[in-house]
């Protein structure tokens, strides 16, 4: 299991920066098509205009929250996504793009900033008390983090069942019994100082976990 957890950070690696082309094609082909629509999920959940998305990845959320006439600002540690994000909201006709450089452990922004910080399929920083606390700091009080953490496949047909294995033996869905990995959820977040809702969400044929962390 370490030796697939080595390859995985690798892997990740690699497609977040030097292979960032390549990233809609992997996403695409280990959701069979359902990425878009579970990122997609998490938009409902955001509250007023100022937004900040943690690891905007190639730019597609950011799109979506342009295309709501929202104030989207956007933060990813890769040069490659964000290149790839603005050229992708430069070619969909947004000019006020928000993008940043940097890590969540130190947000480059001012405390009291956002009404909602939202991170779809984030990597360990956002279980790390340093995110956490940096989130904390920049959301305005009642402001909520919304995040989109892990999605299980739970189709029954045969490509459905060979992803869901894939995911399992990736470690992308966790093997832990499902209110295990809530409660989990539930004491990182509350620790932190949130009050914490978390939602299931059925979504062709997949089951998604969505957090609400409050900043009280």
């Amino acid at each position: 299991m370490q030796v697939i957890t080595i390859f995985m950070r690798l892997f990740f690696y690699l497609l977040y920066h030097p292979f960032a082309w390549a990233y809609d094609l992997v996403a695409w082909s280990v959701s069979f098509g359902r990425w878009k629509d579970w990122i997609v999920q998490v938009v409902p959940f955001i509250e007023a205009k100022q937004v900040l998305e943690l690891g905007h990845g190639p730019g597609h959320l950011q799109r979506l929250l342009h295309g709501r006439n929202l104030l989207p600002y956007g933060l990813d540690k890769s040069r490659q996504m964000g290149h790839h994000a603005k050229r992708r909201l430069i070619r969909n006709g947004y000019a006020n793009i928000n993008l940043t450089r940097g890590v969540a452990q130190f947000l480059p922004f001012r405390s009291n900033s956002f009404n909602t910080i939202v991170s779809t399929f984030p990597t360990e920083y956002f279980s790390d008390q340093r995110t956490l606390a940096e989130v904390r700091r920049v959301l305005i009080n009642g402001g909520r983090f919304v995040v989109l953490p892990l999605a299980w496949i739970t189709g029954k047909n045969f490509i459905d069942k060979s992803l869901a294995w894939i995911f399992k033996i990736t470690g992308q869905a966790p093997l832990d019994p499902i209110e295990s990995i809530v409660n989990k959820f539930k004491f990182l977040f509350q620790n932190a100082g949130f009050e914490v809702e978390i939602q299931k969400l059925k979504v062709k044929s997949s089951l998604l976990l969505i957090v609400i962390a409050t900043k009280g």
